[in-house]
């Protein structure tokens, strides 16, 4: 396994496992945040809400139009803006996102942050092209009008990639990804998981290619990592490629080759690194991966998947379980606190928030205010469904 320097720049690092990868009949999702180590990362909880027609929501630095309704959320967010690193809704979906640099040209103009993205809703099908190669429905609930949030109003994570990649065509992305006056700019790629299945969804400015996860287990880590399979993508992705001499057009397309910039930044050399120690770390446990496995490979710092030092590091952690059976309640465990390897049975107060969703009515919510935890628990698992059941 590489080994990791603190003098090396790293971000953020996301896990899941299905079936059969996993030892229970769920799937497993997991995040490390890793952001400025003097940022706070806070956990809030978004109860679902009505809203009046046409009213407007402000996003980071944008507004976009708010939908009717929404469903209750959980996110683990930098206090300072709206969107949320990683998160999950009551209908089990969890999304994370990374930071990611391509050959498209970064914006520094204000757009939707993937943090904003994370959590905002679709373009109307009649000006998305893509629609037809998620193979969704292109019905007019859709529309703009009625733009949904990914987590807010997805009930499954292909919905949800379909919010997002909406978004991405509408509004696009751009703006600093950090409260400082030194610009930190980049686009992102996601890890969506339902019940079901996970999607891994990699972008380029407004392009995107996105691989279904069915069975197994995947990581991302600040790079491209999509390479020939492509379950959807954005229907010019690869006349713009052959367009700008990165693909000939004939040929094997694959997607991380020819959008990956030819000269990496030192930060994407070292998630390289990362990338290979976490599919190691979860190819050694294929078939057994449990959110106690998850929550171990999440404290790992000798990959650099934990940092604990450095400019930027692990300020916050998430683990979801997601049972196949409808019927069982999802669990989520967030730190709300950074390092991990120090969370739960450590440190006073190194509490994580713990929220059960599903058709139960013994859900137990995390006040509005994002402050203290409904159930105090400890990381490694031990509380009601944290076996999956």
């Amino acid at each position: 396994m590489a080994l990791w320097s603190s003098d090396t720049p790293c971000s953020c690092d996301c896990f899941v496992s299905v079936p059969p990868a996993s030892a229970i009949p769920a799937v497993i999702f997991a995040k490390n945040s890793d952001r400025p180590r003097d940022e706070v990362q806070e956990v809030v909880f978004v109860p679902a809400g009505t809203h009046t027609p046409g009213s407007r929501l402000q996003c980071t630095y944008i507004e976009v139009e708010q939908v009717s309704k929404t469903h209750a959320v959980i996110l683990s967010r930098p206090s300072w803006l709206w969107g949320a690193e990683m998160g999950a809704n009551e209908h089990g979906v969890c999304i994370g996102n990374e930071a990611v640099w391509t050959k498209e040209p970064v914006g520094e103009g204000e757009a939707l942050l993937g943090m904003d993205l994370l959590r905002c809703g679709p373009c109307p099908p009649s000006s998305c092209g893509h629609t037809r190669s998620l193979g969704l429905s292109t019905d007019p609930g859709y529309s703009l009008l009625q733009a949904r949030l990914a987590l807010e109003r997805s009930s499954s994570a292909q919905e949800a990639l379909h919010v997002i990649t909406g978004l991405l065509e509408h509004y696009g992305q751009g703006g600093s990804c950090r409260e400082d006056t030194t610009p930190f700019c980049y686009h992102n790629t996601f890890l969506l998981a339902d019940r079901t299945e996970a999607w891994v969804l990699e972008t380029a400015g407004r392009l995107w290619a996105a691989q279904r996860i069915q069975e197994g287990a995947r990581n991302i880590s600040n790079q491209l990592s999509i390479g020939t399979d492509i379950s959807a993508e954005h229907p010019e992705l690869r006349t713009h490629a052959q367009a700008q001499g990165w693909w000939g057009g004939q040929g094997t397309f694959d997607f991380a080759q020819v959008f990956s910039l030819t000269q990496q930044p030192v930060r994407m050399e070292a998630a390289k690194a990362r990338f290979r120690a976490g599919q190691e770390l979860l190819q050694q446990q294929q078939g057994g991966i449990t959110a106690e496995v998850m929550m171990g490979i999440l404290r790992n710092k000798e990959s650099g998947i934990c940092m604990d030092s450095g400019g930027f590091r692990t300020t916050a952690s998430m683990v979801s379980i997601l049972p196949r059976d409808p019927i069982q309640p999802c669990i989520h465990f967030l730190t709300a606190t950074p390092d991990p390897s120090r969370s739960g049975p450590g440190p006073p107060g190194a509490v994580p928030h713990f929220w059960s969703t599903g058709p139960r009515s013994d859900r137990a919510p995390i006040p509005d205010s994002g402050g203290s935890p409904a159930h105090s628990l400890p990381w490694t698992p031990g509380g009601p469904g944290a076996d999956g059941a």
